[in-house]
């Protein structure tokens, strides 16, 4: 029964309670609203402790998930947790394919190897019909956004950027060897393959090549290859039928310590100083479109088997 309160003649401010016929008199009345009170006062101070308890440490949704409703990767095995009707249902291909999508979408990142249960996932989806089909869906998006977004000024100063690596050429053959990125990626040893020359080309990227190459549009490549490998990158490009690109920008003595994004970033910048307009870049990785300046739009083609910082 809700309470108002009102205005008595001594401008003192009671609580106005029913009538008092329907108790036994104004003290019990009294007493009633003090034992109510103190009800209502033990029970929020118990509520206030159990907030504080459960806020108290490192409490987060995902702990208690995995602590109440353990999530079994091994098999297509459904899973309850004691104490509630609820359930947590998971399989190995659902949390590879989810750690995948999250690493293509940047939510992952920094990661040194696939994660060892995620290997043969990982290594059938980049040897699958899905991986060409996910990479020439974003080569289509690509071309489609060429053929109807730019007013080129046809004074030779319009770009566009590859990246190289997983973009233009595939390092693919070398990660199958390696355990499709199960294995924390040794620098030499991948240098090594790369001197050896045998990357094949990507065909749906150079089909792109090829078609921004037709229009007048300078072609930069800017990769995180190490100056040291430009002979070998070179020759590997001609041999399976990249040319006629402006330049190739590697990453020499002055960048070896420089993050990967800066690097690239600068180079950007070098050639916006110079008079060029930036309408796309294209690259497996995310450090290809970090930083200012920007493009005016980038299209990202799935590559899960390592990152690049």
């Amino acid at each position: 029964m809700p309470c108002h309160p009102i205005l008595h003649q001594n401008n003192a401010i009671k609580i106005a309670l029913p009538p008092p016929s329907l108790y036994r008199g104004e003290m019990k009345i009294v007493q009633m609203g003090r034992e109510v009170c103190l009800f209502l006062a033990i029970i929020s101070g118990g509520l206030f402790i159990s907030l504080v308890a459960a806020g108290g440490g490192d409490w987060n949704i995902l702990n208690h998930l995995h602590k109440n409703r353990p999530f079994n990767v091994n098999a297509n095995v459904h899973v309850s947790g004691g104490g509630g009707s609820g359930s947590h249902s998971g399989s190995l291909k659902n949390y590879c394919e989810s750690w995948r999508m999250n690493v293509e979408m940047n939510n992952i990142r920094g990661f040194e190897v696939v994660p060892e249960e995620c290997i043969d996932f990982i290594g059938k989806y980049m040897t699958s019909s899905q991986y060409k089909a996910d990479s020439e869906r974003a080569i289509e998006e690509s071309s489609l956004y060429l053929s109807s977004c730019c007013s080129f000024k046809g004074v030779g100063k319009d770009a566009w950027i590859f990246d190289i690596d997983d973009t233009l050429l595939s390092t693919l053959p070398y990660f199958k060897k390696h355990h499709f990125g199960g294995e924390k990626l040794n620098v030499s040893c991948l240098e090594k393959w790369m001197r050896e020359r045998k990357a094949p080309a990507l065909e749906h990227t150079q089909r792109l090549f090829e078609e921004i190459r037709g229009k007048g549009i300078k072609i930069f490549l800017i990769s995180s290859r190490r100056e040291s490998l430009r002979d070998a990158t070179v020759d590997n490009l001609i041999k399976v039928g990249y040319h006629g690109w402006t330049s190739l920008i590697l990453r020499g003595m002055e960048d070896e310590y420089r993050e990967v994004h800066n690097y690239k970033a600068e180079a950007r910048k070098r050639l916006v100083d110079e008079g060029y307009h930036i309408w796309g870049i294209i690259g497996d990785q995310w450090t290809s479109f970090e930083g200012l300046p920007a493009a005016k739009r980038t299209f990202k083609l799935p590559n899960s088997l390592y990152y690049v910082s």
